[in-house]
């Protein structure tokens, strides 16, 4: 049956996340200063989104449309966030099915799979937002091992051993090696730059805030060399990155939504407090040169644009309205959709709903037609499948 409903997505509280902006976008007190890092809507386990009626009944998002083949998330990184890449669709299977078999709790801390999909995702910037995204190009890799003089030994690990045997080599490095090489380089940092560290295009700013945050026991974490191996990219609002399977990455900081196949698969390698497993994380890293493909929306009509991405998982598209600008769409399957700025009117039929700070997402069940109306100056994101777009 069409129709449009309110929905009330799921917040996560990590420990990398903001005090501001996802209780300033839901209009939620934060008194007590807690991390609001995430807000999901969709229907994995471990955070299913609830559907509000005109009656204010309540009903979980599953009853409704069963489950969909995407999570969308708005989230808020104000502590960098874990060096991470996901698996395979097949290594998830895999390797799911074989925590199951050796009793490992899904709720256990040091559980890796939770659950057997893979998990390619996009993240679009709601402002400036910084991330590491695969290994840099050999020639800027060389270049920043020669110039990073505390670095320059690993220069003929990587000439010998390639972008594997490099990273292979500061993974598993003992604690004691891990400090003799990066304490010199935070220490110098400190002398060059201060406190304020350097600037946030420079891999020396990240280096220094990792080693005040992660540091743990007099030891500094091994993920600070990935902030030297790797790309760090700057997003400006509205820009997009693709990170499919095995692509190394670390957000930094920034806001953005994201949005990605329905699955919770993380395996962590440092700059974090959440579990690490080194030797999980290298059976999946894929370990070459990377250019980053910064995306740009592309138009598929006067007022909607389009992100594209080599999957079917999902699909996301952005509404820019001025004030009376009204614009429309319809679905084949159920969608999500999210107003991140400003307020719209969203109708169907004679279902009216307002988009607004404190009431920001709604699902449109399939086979339905909506209206959309900007009250004020907004942007709307439309969740779905690229399936429904075709």
């Amino acid at each position: 049956m069409p129709g449009i409903y309110k929905l009330e997505g799921v917040i996560k509280h990590y420990d990398w996340g903001g005090q501001t902006f996802i209780p300033s976008l839901l209009q939620l007190e934060n008194k007590e200063g807690k991390p609001f890092a995430e807000y999901w809507m969709g229907t994995h386990p471990l955070g299913i989104g609830i559907i509000k009626t005109a009656t204010n009944e309540e009903m979980p998002l599953t009853a409704v449309i069963g489950d969909l083949p995407y999570l969308f998330k708005a989230q808020d990184v104000k502590q960098m966030l874990s060096v991470q890449v996901h698996p395979s669709k097949q290594a998830a299977a895999i390797e799911f099915a074989r925590e199951n078999a050796a009793g490992v709790l899904l709720t256990a801390p040091h559980r890796n799979y939770k659950d057997d999909n893979h998990k390619p995702e996009m993240l679009v910037a709601l402002g400036d937002f910084w991330l590491l995204h695969g290994f840099k190009p050999a020639d800027q890799l060389v270049y920043t091992l020669l110039n990073v003089v505390e670095l320059r030994e690993l220069l003929q690990v990587f000439n010998q051993s390639g972008y594997s045997g490099l990273y292979k080599f500061v993974m598993e490095m003992p604690a004691e090696e891990v400090n003799r090489i990066l304490q010199p380089l935070i220490d110098n940092i400190s002398k060059t730059h201060g406190a304020g560290g350097a600037d946030k295009n420079d891999e020396d700013f990240w280096a220094f805030r990792a080693a005040q945050t992660f540091t743990r026991n007099g030891n500094l974490d091994r993920g600070i060399f990935s902030i030297y191996l790797f790309n760090v990219v700057h997003l400006k609002k509205g820009e997009g990155l693709f990170q499919d399977a095995g692509v190394p990455h670390a957000y930094l900081e920034g806001n953005c939504v994201e949005i990605m196949a329905n699955s919770d698969n993380v395996l962590r390698g440092g700059l974090t407090t959440k579990h690490i497993d080194v030797a999980e994380l290298m059976k999946h890293v894929k370990c070459e040169a990377t250019v980053p493909n910064i995306l740009h929306p592309q138009a598929i009509n006067s007022d909607e644009k389009k992100y594209i991405t080599p999957v079917n998982d999902f699909q996301l598209n952005v509404l820019e309205l001025e004030p009376n600008q009204v614009a429309s769409f319809s679905t084949k399957l159920a969608e999500i959709v999210l107003l991140t700025e400003g307020a719209v009117e969203l109708s169907c039929g004679e279902t009216i709903l307002e988009l607004k700070p404190g009431n920001v997402s709604a699902v449109a069940l399939p086979m339905t037609t909506v209206q959309v109306k900007g009250l004020r100056k907004a942007t709307v994101f439309r969740a779905s499948t690229a399936i429904n777009n075709r």
